[in-house]
Parts: structure tokens; C-alpha cells; sequence
């Protein structure tokens, strides 16, 4: 749940985007009481711009992602487009491409990255080869703007995230749960917050 009044539960497949922007406070408890649960937390920063506007949420269930087929995997789409589907996160801010690929054994997955986009892929399960870079599971390989995404799944297969967005060519400074581009605003950050100015409400927060 979160400042805003939004509420959530979060299945397995599952995804939520929230755009912090100008405020919002959040708070997520795991409820899962056995076996293994993983997730993925991504930040993704804003240009300066962007920085306070209105805040944002997304949810969206597994079933509700799109997929691609491949000829020896899957790709599951959830924001950017691939393979001419679009995914079903929309954030014009970040213009960020994030793919869910899968892979049999010895399967190739190749993506051009335009020349604007950096990328990272992060190995979860499996284990796999980008260009002449062994990745084990919990590996992750950083790709610069016109490389190309070659990827072959070891013998096992993988299963991968791939996430590509435009460097935004500005400072970053970071301290606490804010991200600002300098100190001056990082210290308006917590002033505003101390003095109840950051976020509008926290009404959804106390349950009232």
C-alpha cells in the first residue's frame, strides 16, 4: 500500500511500477511462509524534469504480461517492445525496455541495442554465454549503446533478465530513499519530507 491510497497484492509472475517522482511512501510485507521466494527491485532514475512530477502505479498480474515465443524459449515482454509486441508497463519518463527471457539448452537469443541504449542482463537461473563472457547464475553483464545482445544458454538453459534504457547524461546524488541530481535538492528532499510537505497524504498509510 502506499500514500497515494493504492493497494496491492503481488503474485508469483506478478509486477508493480511505481514512479516515486515528486513523493510517495510505500510499504510491502512478503507473506509467503515456506519454500523459496525471489524478486526483483529495480530503480530506475529520472531525468531532472521528471524528478517532481506526480507520482504513479502500475500493477499487473503474470497472466497479463505478454509473451513471444522463440524457437527454443519465451520472452516475456513488460515494458519497451520486442518481437513487435509492446509491453504492458507505460512509463514515457524512463522509456525503459525490460524483458523476462527464458531459454532451452544451447539456445541463442540476439538483440541489436539501438545506439542510445545501455543494458544490463542478469542471469537467474541456468547458466549462459554473451560473446566470449561466461554467466553463471547471479551473474550480470553491462552492455554499452550499439553492442549487440548475443546470448547462448549453457546446458541447463537460462533464464535472464534484460533491462535497456537511455543514459540520461545528468549527476546522481544519492542519499537515504532520495535521488537528486545535487545536494542543495537532496537537502530540500528532507526538509519537504520532515516538514510534511513531500507527500500529499498519509491517510492511506494510517488506514484512515
Amino acid at each position: 500500500r502506499d500514500s497515494m491510497g493504492n493497494r496491492g497484492d503481488l503474485k508469483a509472475g506478478g509486477v508493480q511500477w511505481m514512479k516515486a517522482a515528486s513523493g510517495v511512501i510505500h510499504s510491502e510485507m512478503p507473506q509467503q511462509t515456506d519454500g523459496l521466494m525471489r524478486g526483483f527491485q529495480l530503480w530506475i532514475n529520472l531525468p531532472a524534469r521528471d524528478k517532481m512530477s506526480d507520482p504513479a502505479y502500475q500493477e499487473f498480474s503474470s497472466a497479463a504480461i505478454p509473451e513471444v515465443a522463440l524457437d527454443a524459449g519465451r520472452v516475456r515482454v513488460l515494458a519497451g517492445e520486442f518481437g513487435g509486441v509492446r509491453g504492458v508497463i507505460e512509463d514515457p519518463a524512463t522509456d525503459v525496455l525490460y524483458l523476462d527471457v527464458t531459454l532451452a539448452a544451447a539456445a541463442r537469443f540476439s538483440l541489436p541495442l539501438s545506439g542510445t541504449r545501455n543494458a544490463f542482463a542478469y542471469v537467474f537461473e541456468g547458466a549462459a554465454r554473451l560473446a566470449e563472457q561466461e554467466l553463471k547464475t547471479h551473474n550480470l553483464a553491462v552492455l554499452g549503446a550499439g553492442d549487440t545482445v548475443d546470448i547462448v544458454a549453457g546446458e541447463e538453459g537460462a533464464r535472464l533478465i534484460l533491462v535497456a534504457g537511455r543514459p540520461i547524461g545528468e549527476p546522481v546524488v544519492q542519499y537515504g530513499p532520495f535521488v537528486m541530481n545535487t545536494r542543495e535538492e537532496i537537502e530540500q528532499a528532507f526538509a519537504d519530507y520532515r516538514d510534511d510537505r513531500l507527500v500529499r497524504t498519509r491517510a492511506a498509510m494510517s488506514g484512515h
